[in-house]
């Protein structure tokens, strides 16, 4: 798989994600590693979400994974905390926001 097509399917999963209630800004800037390797973020800003292929200077956190892990943790087949603790995923930056991950994963099943 090549980072565009993964950077697409992601997008896609990402933008089914119901943000309208979420007040916070939060960004997270995602590093994926193997195959597909490549960079971009997720930024949730005034109840909309934006995902795109750049790098995120100002970001709250950096996830850093396989694109298998981050696929299996967009379709909420993997929880975001049990993948850390794992060793699937990797977490820099504000943790607090970092474990908001979850919440942004779950409103997509709603």
């Amino acid at each position: 798989m090549k980072y565009a097509d993964m950077f697409s399917k992601v997008k896609g999963m990402f933008m089914t994600a119901d943000v309208s209630d979420i007040t916070e800004h939060f960004a997270y800037q995602f590093d994926i590693t193997g195959e597909a390797e490549g960079i971009f973020y997720v930024e949730v800003k005034e109840g909309k979400l934006f995902v795109e292929p750049y790098e995120y200077f100002d970001r709250d956190a950096i996830f850093t994974c396989t694109a298998e892990t981050l696929f299996r943790l967009a379709e909420g087949k993997i929880d975001p905390v049990l993948a850390f603790t794992t060793g699937k995923l990797k977490v820099e930056g504000n943790i607090d926001k970092a474990l908001r991950l979850k919440e942004l994963i779950d409103s997509k099943k709603a």
